[in-house]
């Protein structure tokens, strides 16, 4: 008998196998972090907001979540859900586009990689726009684009505060150039809601890349990224291939652009709530009471009529 089959037996015949039974755990009742490797109980972690309670790795988390995360409770409102991609260039690689869209539409329950819609944090009122990597990556295809616009020029008519949570690994191929547009829409909405004086802060999480970076991602009044998270255009292989020469370690991370200054603060997810409500209570609009406004002192005849 081979060692490797006496353990075997051992174990039908031992006082676990039929005495006692080993126990299971329930599928879901526990986390493992994928950085350290740490088990931690799943109640524990989505009140630590899914922040690694050992490590302090920030595990990716998709809309639903982070709208919790983000918005008081009973205060959302969706805006624009009825809005579902179409597929105007019969486009087809593996599959058609289509056949796609419906995949990632039943595992997703979504129409498309957004969210958007308004609600109170810390009793604020916003715009917030949550982009969810789980639908093809998070790319920016024409409802993304198109619900990012929306919600936008919502916040510019109503005088709020817009935020969006960029999870992106860019345009979206299948719709071309139609995906390609979207950035300079975007970009034409924020530059109104600037021009009307209101606050825009994205927020760059895990992975945002691509048409993503190269738009709406970077004209933010106030630009916040995670820990850790990767913020970029191309890729880094492409870089590297395209330069031939190798990139340091911490190239792309959140923590290597606020160095050069292409992102104004890193917050921790379980900060980033009331760093938002101190920002928006910062910039809101204030008018100046009566009793201590100043008051100019009437000009003299001589200054008003001519001689």
């Amino acid at each position: 008998m081979s060692l490797f089959d006496w353990f075997a037996n051992r174990r039908k015949t031992g006082p676990m196998s039929q005495n006692t039974q080993e126990r299971e755990i329930a599928d879901g009742l526990w986390n493992k972090c994928e950085k350290c490797g740490v088990l931690t109980y799943t109640k524990d972690l989505r009140a630590n907001q899914k922040v690694c309670l050992e490590c302090g790795h920030h595990i990716r988390v998709y809309s639903e979540e982070r709208i919790r995360q983000l918005i008081d409770a009973s205060s959302w409102t969706p805006l624009d859900e009825q809005l579902r991609p179409t597929d105007p260039l019969k486009f087809y690689d593996r599959k058609s586009y289509g056949d796609r869209l419906r995949e990632y539409q039943e595992k997703t329950r979504l129409n498309d990689g957004v969210q958007t819609g308004t609600g109170l944090l810390e009793g604020l009122p916003i715009a917030l726009g949550v982009m969810d990597f789980r639908f093809m990556g998070g790319s920016m295809g024409s409802v993304v684009g198109e619900k990012l616009t929306r919600l936008i020029e919502h916040a510019t008519k109503n005088r709020i505060p817009v935020i969006i949570v960029c999870a992106s690994g860019g345009a979206r191929m299948q719709e071309g150039m139609l995906s390609l547009m979207q950035m300079a829409k975007i970009s034409g909405a924020l530059e109104r809601h600037r021009e009307a004086k209101l606050l825009y802060i994205p927020i760059l999480t895990n992975p945002t890349t691509g048409g993503v970076t190269a738009s709406f991602a970077m004209l933010g009044d106030i630009i916040i990224a995670e820990p850790k998270a990767t913020i970029g255009f191309a890729g880094r292989r492409v870089i590297e291939q395209t330069l031939r020469e190798k990139l340091p370690e911490d190239f792309q991370s959140a923590e290597d652009l606020l160095k050069h200054g292409f992102v104004d603060a890193i917050v921790p997810r379980t900060h980033l709530k009331s760093t938002l409500a101190q920002l928006i209570r910062l910039h809101a609009p204030t008018p100046v009471p009566l009793a201590h406004a100043v008051v100019a002192p009437p000009l003299p005849v001589s200054a008003i009529l001519p001689d």
